[in-house]
């Protein structure tokens, strides 16, 4: 028996049906966070349920530096339990999603009289190598950093090390972790906002959600709550206590050609010695990030300010000076808020905070705060275990893959770079992406590594309820291309919107939607000019 698709169709259906059921648990959030949860409830048998108010992965886990990192900076500060989770997390990421998450070289530039050295870097390395189980790094002299990493900055330049850590598209994360819990029996639904946890006799039961698209209200009941809401967690919490510090972190995404680098180079910025990557990442390169305070409402999407354009732009001129990198080379720009957990110490600057989460418990619910994206599988065992604590039932962590590993269908007509691409991404859902391929064809879009087929899949089996779903975070088209990729819209409308099931004024109130989110949010701020 087939699957009804994945669409909006769909979900107006389904969301009466669902929100009638009874529930073991329910997931408030569709981060990264909230996806782990409900993959590992769903292997279990639990009749789970995961809601999120905006869209699959809209806030932090579309908007991350796209690392999946043992936490090398974390050794430092003596929290080896936490790298050590890391590492270990990071090389099952790396087994089990290949094409998602793929390896990636980072070399650190050791300049004279700067911290640190390549003694000082090579020893934590040397440790952090030790909690992953082999060597992987290495120093270079001067003659072959320059051979590795033209365009550095050559005063006072020693030489420089390489490790490795991982890169992935955290959206697409996203996406392939709900697509294994749907597959294991969950179910999700994007745009559906929780306005109150319903309590009985003190104890949560449930929850009144609030249908975004078509403003129904909708009661949901459920043994268990666990929210995942990342910056938004005090809103619904009812226990003093520790609060969330929003904190944003910009980046700039620039063409390859203007600043190619192989490696993702990890640096100090001048102005306040904090650490900087520019990266490769889907063909382009990224510079990033920034840490403030985010005081802007958390409902309006984030944005990079003038401020942090200079100082990333600063730091590319810091580091490849002969790039000579201005705001007119940028493509675009995104913007995330970190849930970070903070005691309210008066005076703490933003990158003073400590990264580790924190988990808080009311009769019925559970919250999850902060975290790294790279160990969200052990914070999701870790909200279950408090969660199975109040259903009565035992859970231990059976170790199982996060992804299912498949035999994939044969695909000749793809590059084997290609093939590898789609399975990473897909997963479960890859025969239904293929079998687009004699349709669609494996053309590319516009010389990015994003195929027409990749739209066509999204737009008709993964949820997309609005325009900037589909370019922003199902695909990254929206950030690859200039203009949002404006000059294919005509090509996207052609291919998509049958398949989204909208008519001509709707696509044309998408696509005017989109593009002014587009020039306000993920181009230069206050809408600089880039000529």
């Amino acid at each position: 028996m087939s699957t009804p698709a994945w669409n909006a169709a769909w979900r107006e259906r389904a969301l009466p049906e669902l929100a009638a059921r009874d529930w073991d648990l329910i997931v408030i959030g569709g981060g990264i966070s909230g996806a782990g949860i409900l993959r590992e409830a769903a292997r279990r048998g639990w009749r789970c349920l995961l809601l999120e108010q905006r869209d699959f992965a809209w806030g932090t886990s579309s908007r991350s530096s796209k690392m999946v990192h043992g936490g090398l900076r974390y050794i430092a500060k003596g929290q080896l339990k936490l790298t050590r989770d890391s590492v270990r997390e990071r090389q099952r990421l790396l087994q089990e999603a290949p094409g998602l998450v793929e390896p990636l070289s980072f070399m650190m530039a050791h300049y004279q009289g700067q911290f640190p050295g390549p003694k000082v870097f090579g020893g934590l390395l040397a440790l952090y190598d030790a909690l992953a189980g082999k060597r992987n790094h290495q120093y270079y002299p001067l003659q072959a950093l320059r051979y590795l990493a033209p365009g550095l900055k050559q005063d006072g330049l020693l030489g420089g090390t390489r490790f490795f850590d991982a890169l992935t598209d955290d959206a697409r994360l996203v996406m392939r972790v709900l697509g294994e819990a749907r597959g294991d029996g969950g179910e999700a639904l994007n745009g559906v906002k929780v306005v109150e946890l319903l309590r009985d006799n003190g104890r949560v039961v449930g929850l009144l959600g609030e249908d975004r698209e078509s403003g129904r209200h909708f009661t949901f009941r459920s043994r268990v709550v666990a929210q995942a809401t990342g910056a938004w967690t005090d809103r619904l919490r009812a226990t003093p206590g520790e609060q969330v510090r929003p904190l944003r972190g910009s980046h700039l995404l620039l063409p390859a050609w203007r600043l190619p680098v192989a490696h993702a180079f990890s640096f100090m910025h001048g102005a306040d010695r904090r650490p900087v990557f520019v990266f490769p990442w889907e063909g382009a390169t990224v510079v990033g990030t920034t840490d403030l305070d985010h005081p802007e409402p958390l409902d309006q999407e984030a944005r990079i300010s003038s401020d942090e354009l200079d100082y990333l732009l600063a730091a590319c001129a810091q580091q490849f000076p002969a790039a000579a990198i201005t705001a007119s080379d940028v493509l675009s720009t995104w913007a995330g808020v970190r849930p970070v957990v903070s005691d309210g110490a008066a005076g703490r600057k933003p990158s003073d905070e400590t990264r580790e989460h924190a988990l808080w418990s009311e009769p019925g619910c559970v919250t999850l705060a902060g975290g790294k994206l790279t160990t969200f599988r052990l914070l999701a065992l870790e909200v279950l275990r408090a969660c199975a604590e109040m259903l009565g039932r035992p859970l231990d962590d059976q170790g199982s893959e996060t992804f299912r590993p498949d035999v994939l269908p044969a695909m000749s007509a793809l590059s084997p770079s290609q093939r590898r691409r789609l399975a990473g991404r897909h997963g479960r859902e890859l025969p239904e992406v293929l079998a687009l391929l004699d349709e669609v064809g494996s053309e590319r879009v516009a010389g990015s590594d994003t195929l027409w087929v990749e739209l066509a899949w999204a737009a008709q089996g993964e949820l997309v309820l609005h325009l900037d779903d589909l370019l922003l975070r199902r695909t990254r088209i929206g950030l690859l291309l200039a203009g949002g990729a404006r000059a294919e819209l005509p090509r996207i409308r052609a291919l998509c919107q049958a398949r989204l099931g909208w008519d001509d004024e709707r696509w044309a109130q998408e696509q005017s939607d989109y593009l002014a989110l587009w020039r306000r949010c993920y181009s230069l701020p206050q809408d600089l000019d880039r000529g």
